[in-house]
């Protein structure tokens, strides 16, 4: 497994998106410029960029540079061809993070902030609700429990589901790596018979 975070967001800019703009694959340039925005076009293109560079980091000899994507049923992409190179990609407004391996993965990336009650009573479950009442910092606990469910959901390929109060039970078979950073909290989760770096 190798994990990238990118959080330059200084450098999201319109110029940018021009340069980067021919270094990926047509299909990823027709994805980015479906956005309207600037920061959407971005992180659609930079989140190629480093996972290119994952792949090559995993397979030097690999001509991988412009791979081209394949989806499920709930929009997971995989990379075409290539069942041995399982891939998440995430990004939030002030960062970008990708995985890859060689089994299922996933991987989400959230900005640290203070959910309205409401949203806590509808995304997660009493003992969840509780955790994040007596944290220290309540924001970052509901930010990691947040992640984590997100991605879970992204291993299993289904994306946000409406019952998410429950996401997190019966989860012993799944390893969570959270990594609580001053402005956002990022989550892979794998399963667990899958060794950690």
């Amino acid at each position: 497994m190798l994990v990238e975070i990118f959080d330059h967001m200084d450098l999201c800019t319109a110029a940018e998106v021009t340069r980067m703009l021919p270094l990926v694959s047509p299909q990823r340039r027709a994805e980015a410029l479906r956005y309207t925005h600037t920061h959407g076009q971005f992180c659609c293109l930079r989140s190629y960029l480093m996972l290119t560079e994952l792949v090559g980091a995993i397979s030097p000899t690999l001509d991988y540079t412009c791979p081209e994507f394949e989806y499920n049923d709930y929009g997971k992409p995989a990379i075409k061809g290539r069942p041995d190179m399982q891939f998440s990609i995430s990004h939030t407004k002030n960062a970008i993070a990708v995985v890859i391996s060689s089994a299922p993965i996933g991987i989400d990336i959230e900005k640290i902030h203070a959910p309205s009650e409401a949203l806590v009573k509808k995304t997660m479950n009493e003992a969840e609700q509780n955790r994040i009442a007596q944290a220290k910092n309540p924001a970052a606990e509901f930010t990691s429990l947040w992640t984590q469910k997100e991605a879970l959901l992204k291993l299993r390929g289904t994306g946000i589901v409406d019952e998410l109060h429950h996401v997190l039970d019966d989860t012993q078979d799944i390893l969570f790596e959270t990594h609580i950073c001053p402005h956002y909290v990022w989550t892979v989760a794998q399963p667990r018979n899958i060794e950690m770096p």
